[in-house]
């Protein structure tokens, strides 16, 4: 058994290490706060976030002509761990917020710390085909406004019925030369207003009452098109494209909060508006755990940035720092 006086009291600790998680580190380093940065292991086994299954980026600013998501986490963390962020390569476990210090465990090994930084991220909710997973990065995506650039006058199908997809198709409709959306009912979930700008669309075509069974060609390494199947008739047909984008919405990863911070009916954390705190002082939320609206890098590292910034005044401001 551990001595729990031997447990040090960090300043900040920051969970996560997708843009937003790594952003706070540098921010938080940079401001002398000496920040913990425990990784996280949700991406395939490999910290770093979303990013670190994207191929190409070509949306940050600063890199013109684009980057490989891997290497620009990469860069993040070499810039947070030049600054002096410490790493702990490891998934939080548990938490006990409702003393000071904060507690946390990781590999069975508590931490503890005045001010915590959640930065856990969320993740797509996927079909579920093997055909699917093979193609990912390869014509297969869970974000036009990441991806859509690369389909440009090509024919794609979007997954989905609810604001997102008609979001998703809408933006892909500017681009590409056709957009078929694929929906399992024989109507749309979306709200009104988006229901009718993607039914009256000229790009925008559907197939109702319509499941995903396939996705090909993984031989291929690339998408030419889809296997449906009618969930009334049971009939099967084919559909031919060159992308897939599912749109059947995202999972934030905040099943470690669960009972212990407020959430939406979505399972993001709540935070007071305008700003990235929680209903617990000195606990601040960042990135896609807490937003479910606009789920880019480059606003997840722009909260990231409020988030040690927040940390920071809060400490000062308790003569904690």
């Amino acid at each position: 058994m551990r001595d729990e006086s031997s447990v040090s009291v960090e300043k900040v600790v920051i969970v996560g290490s997708g843009p937003a998680g790594l952003t706070a580190a540098i921010y938080a380093a940079r401001a002398n706060l000496a920040p913990l940065c425990i990784e996280g292991l949700a991406s395939g086994g490999i910290p770093g976030g979303q990013l670190m299954i994207t191929t190409d980026v070509e949306n940050y600013p600063g890199f013109p002509e684009g980057i490989r998501g891997p290497d620009l986490m990469k860069r993040f963390r070499d810039q947070a761990e030049r600054f002096g962020t410490r790493f702990v390569t490891a998934d939080v476990e548990r938490v006990d917020l409702s003393s000071r210090p904060f507690r946390l465990w990781a590999d069975d090994r508590e931490y503890r710390a005045h001010a915590l930084i959640i930065a856990t991220g969320a993740r797509a909710r996927w079909l579920g085909l093997p055909s699917e997973q093979a193609l990912v990065n390869r014509g297969v995506s869970a974000c036009a406004t990441c991806d859509g650039y690369f389909f440009r006058d090509r024919e794609v199908a979007v997954v989905g019925g609810g604001d997102t997809a008609m979001e998703e198709a809408l933006y892909l409709a500017g681009l590409c030369s056709k957009v078929t959306v694929v929906h399992r009912r024989d109507r749309l979930r979306a709200s009104k207003i988006m229901q009718e700008r993607a039914l009256r669309h000229p790009r925008i075509a559907f197939r109702w009452n319509s499941v995903v069974e396939e996705v090909r060609d993984p031989d291929a390494g690339r998408v030419t098109g889809l296997v449906l199947r009618d969930v009334v008739t049971g009939e099967r047909s084919e559909l031919p494209v060159q992308g897939l984008f599912v749109a059947i919405g995202h999972e934030p990863n905040t099943a470690l909060f669960r009972g212990v911070l407020p959430m939406d009916e979505q399972g993001y954390l709540i935070t007071r508006p305008g700003t990235v705190e929680t209903s617990i002082e000195g606990v601040f939320a960042v990135g896609d755990v807490q937003d479910h609206v606009w789920r880019q890098a480059v606003t997840a590292a722009g909260t990231g940035c409020m988030g040690a910034m927040s940390a920071e005044r809060w400490l000062g401001a308790r003569g904690l720092l």
